[in-house]
């Protein structure tokens, strides 16, 4: 882990989802309060219970958020990239890590106190407004996976996660492009299965021609009709 030692040398935070509605005066505020940080590949920034309670910004790079059992098996719950942030809700109600995050690739990430943080809450009502929303979209997301862990067999919680990751792919009209593909062992990690059943899934759906793995891609060839199949 390696510091970077001044935020001219570091990307601005004007990516960073919720400061992209502040004027710049106010985003080299919240700069000011930041110390930087990078991260090589598979290297732990933060770990489940840690009683830290500082904020983070991905400025470069992408993290995995996860939780590991006691037997090592990995759950994961999203892949985080530049201008996305974790950490908040120990920062706001300053209790334990919810889950582990590692680095997925080489990281730049700027971390800031759980009081700055506050502070700039108070200060700054745009800022609160925004993350009132991303709670509220992440509020959304939660009720969805209980749902579906709740009331879906394995094959369509596959079909559900292909579509979510497909909805934030780049689409060209019916197709998606999914990059970089994710394995079977990590759809299976985030569904609460094995990754046997996510093949058997995934070669049902090729046969269909509504999947297709080309190189590191993989491509929802018609995402209109993977969306009628969840829950069929």
């Amino acid at each position: 882990m390696k510091q970077a030692t001044s935020t001219s040398s570091v990307p601005s935070f004007a990516k960073i989802e919720p400061f992209r509605a502040l004027p710049a005066e106010a985003i080299e505020r919240v700069q000011q309060h930041c110390n930087w940080r990078h991260y090589e590949t598979g290297e732990l920034i933060l770990d489940y219970l840690d009683k830290t309670d500082e904020v983070f910004f991905i400025t470069e790079g992408e993290v995995r958020v996860s939780i590991y059992s006691i037997d090592g098996k990995a759950i994961t719950f999203s892949d985080l990239k530049a201008g996305d942030m974790f950490g908040e809700i120990s920062a706001i109600d300053h209790g334990l890590r919810s889950a582990s995050i590692e680095a997925r690739s080489r990281c730049c990430i700027a971390s800031m106190t759980a009081l700055a943080f506050s502070s700039l809450l108070k200060t700054e009502p745009d800022l609160t407004f925004e993350m009132l929303l991303r709670f509220a979209r992440k509020i959304r997301e939660l009720t969805n996976r209980v749902y579906e862990f709740s009331s879906l067999d394995v094959a369509n919680r596959t079909r559900a996660e292909l579509l979510r990751l497909a909805r934030l792919g780049a689409r060209q009209g019916q197709c998606v492009k999914i990059e970089p593909a994710p394995t079977h062992a990590e759809i299976a990690s985030r569904i609460s299965t094995h990754r046997e059943a996510v093949t058997r899934e995934l070669n049902r759906l090729s046969k269909l021609g509504i999947v297709e793995r080309r190189g590191t891609l993989l491509i929802v060839k018609d995402i209109e009709r993977l969306e009628d199949m969840v829950e069929d």
